[in-house]
């Protein structure tokens, strides 16, 4: 049984069990997106299908529903293609970055609302270590996790609100660094039409030279 009755082991048990319900939340959310299969699809189908007839009112709508989806750790490139095809590749990008960017400084706080205690007060001298360095060069760790999508992109939105990076940092280096990938999709959705136009293959080659390039860059600076 956990030994419970002095302060310093009470505050350990708390903590790993707010560990715990991040896990469960994270996996929960993770497992339910699995099983549903195709129901997600239907579900972002219904989505464009309600941005398509909104007027006036589809950008707003679809910022809205891309930010909630990223929040519920829900894949956007589905809908980032999608948005090429109902707003052309520009408009398509502008719209997908701010609302993914919403909906990642929502999961970046509720990470940070059930973790970052947590993680806090368990962790040893290297993770401070680690956690202090993310706190003085926070923007540049979110620029290369955005640029270097090794980590999929919602998941690491909780994850990051447990470490030291300041909800600034995170919000920057996410605005900033996830427009290559999101305007490679929307040009892909807005000209996947005519598959030899200069729009589409040149999205296509963004979406290789990312691809190839991030395991690459990521062991230059794992290296150094």
């Amino acid at each position: 049984m956990t030994d419970t009755s002095t302060p310093v082991a009470a505050e350990r048990w708390r903590a790993w069990m707010r560990i715990g319900l991040f896990a469960l939340l994270v996996l929960g959310v993770g497992g339910a997106l699995i099983a549903s299969g195709g129901r997600v699809s239907d579900a972002l189908a219904s989505i464009r299908g309600a941005v398509d007839g909104a007027g006036a009112w589809g950008p707003v709508l679809f910022i809205v529903a891309y930010a909630v989806l990223t929040v519920l750790l829900v894949p956007g490139s589905p809908l980032t293609i999608a948005a090429g095809v109902l707003f052309g590749p520009f408009v398509g990008t502008l719209l997908v970055v701010v609302g993914a960017t919403m909906g990642a400084v929502g999961a970046f706080l509720w990470g940070r609302r059930l973790g970052r205690d947590a993680v806090a007060a368990l962790s040893g001298e290297r993770f401070a270590k680690v956690d202090d360095w993310l706190g003085e060069r926070g923007l540049l760790a979110v620029l290369y996790l955005r640029l270097v999508p090794l980590v999929p992109f919602n998941l690491s939105n909780p994850v990051a609100g447990v470490t030291g990076v300041s909800l600034r940092d995170f919000t920057i280096g996410t605005g900033v660094g996830i427009i290559p990938g999101t305007f490679a999709f929307a040009a892909l959705g807005g000209s996947f039409d005519d598959p030899t136009s200069p729009l589409f293959l040149s999205a296509l080659g963004l979406l290789i030279v990312l691809a190839v390039a991030a395991p690459i860059v990521d062991r230059r600076v794992r290296s150094a």
